[in-house]
């Protein structure tokens, strides 16, 4: 068996960490295997070229942002080189896991996508898409790569953001993935997210953010008339933090697992974001909008016969981070204050990992 595919330990601690921002002293066997789900938003990855019905104009030569083929390249090989970095054995652990999937937002096309898993740094992972073109006003989708070596998907489809008062409001669909998680060889259903900004202010554009939690929630109700013990992924970029009324109030996403219900949701984010991490820093105050929230199916499924949830990460590694400067230890960006920086995304990746006995 691949030895990125195997948990070779007797005993494993983690604990807290400058990657890891949640101590966990859970003990994870000799015998299990790893598997490692994260999402990412990767910072307006735009191509050069202009394309007349999306609003690419800042994104093009002559744009805001100066945007060209050394631009665009950079952001590649820098996007590419993170997602490479991601499960990867920390320095506190001991323990070997491999990405197999992972959501991403931001993303202007397929073409992109395409571009970003022929990048050298992850080529020999073969990285499949799953991508469509959605009617956001500002030009950008969400997607799904998957390692098809640890992921077989078997269903794919989009639901589209519809609110009865607003009936003109165009933003990104919801991708909805269902296949199953190799060599587990079981069945999970992925949730896509990148819901309405806070542009307005938060409190006036929370009415967006409650309908696209209550769509996340009638797509799990969907799932769950199907298959009562349904282990279910929400992730994505929710614009709002874990305390916020969409995620603890509609979703009802709780802060611990032993108050979940089997078809309730667990935020494997709130600890994280109750020790003062977040994924993102505005105007020098932490957000955690990059939340992956797991059904209590998953949360506490039986270790010694199916796959459960063991922990998460938000995935802040020193290479990612400003080092210097008003915005230190955020996220190290593609631009900032409108100038080219080289960096990598305005938010940091989140991940969870999931484990099966052998």
């Amino acid at each position: 068996m691949n030895k990125h595919f195997l948990l070779v330990i007797a005993v494993l601690f983690l604990t807290a960490t400058s990657v890891f921002g949640q101590k966990n002293t859970e003990k994870v066997k000799s015998g299990y295997e790893v598997s490692c789900i994260a999402f990412y938003n990767l910072e307006n990855l735009f191509d050069t070229i202009d394309d007349p019905i999306t609003n690419d104009q800042e994104f093009l030569p002559e744009g805001g942002y100066h945007w060209n083929t050394v631009k665009y390249r950079n952001k590649q090989h820098n996007m590419a080189y993170a997602i490479s970095k991601m499960c990867e054995r920390a320095e506190s652990s001991n323990y070997l896991a491999h990405l197999a999937v992972l959501g991403v937002s931001e993303v202007e096309n397929r073409a992109v996508l395409e571009d970003l898993v022929a990048q050298p740094e992850i080529a020999k992972y073969n990285f499949q898409i799953i991508h469509k073109e959605s009617p956001d006003r500002r030009g950008i989708d969400v997607g799904l790569l998957y390692n098809p070596r640890y992921f077989q998907p078997t269903k794919s489809r989009w639901v589209p953001f519809e609110m009865p008062e607003r009936p003109d409001f165009k933003t990104r669909d919801q991708l909805v993935v269902s296949g199953y998680l190799l060599p587990f060889n079981e069945k999970i259903h992925v949730i896509v997210n990148h819901w309405p900004s806070r542009y307005g202010g938060e409190e006036a554009s929370r009415p967006n953010r409650a309908q696209a939690a209550r769509i996340t929630m009638s797509i799990c109700d969907s799932i769950y008339a199907r298959d009562p013990k349904a282990k279910i992924i929400i992730m994505g970029d929710l614009n709002d933090d874990p305390i916020n009324v969409p995620c603890a109030e509609i979703l009802n996403a709780k802060k611990d697992k032993k108050d979940v219900e089997p078809q309730g949701l667990y935020n494997t984010m709130w600890k994280h974001y109750a020790d003062g991490n977040g994924t993102l820093m505005y105007q020098g105050s932490w957000n955690l909008f990059d939340q992956i929230i797991i059904s209590g199916n998953l949360a506490n499924a039986n270790r010694e016969v199916e796959l459960t949830y063991w922990t998460s990460e938000v995935f802040n590694a020193p290479f990612l981070t400003e080092q210097t400067g008003k915005s230190k230890g955020g996220p190290l960006r593609t631009t900032s204050g409108g100038v080219w920086t080289n960096g990598y995304s305005d938010h940091f990746p989140t991940m969870i990992y999931v484990f099966k006995k052998r």
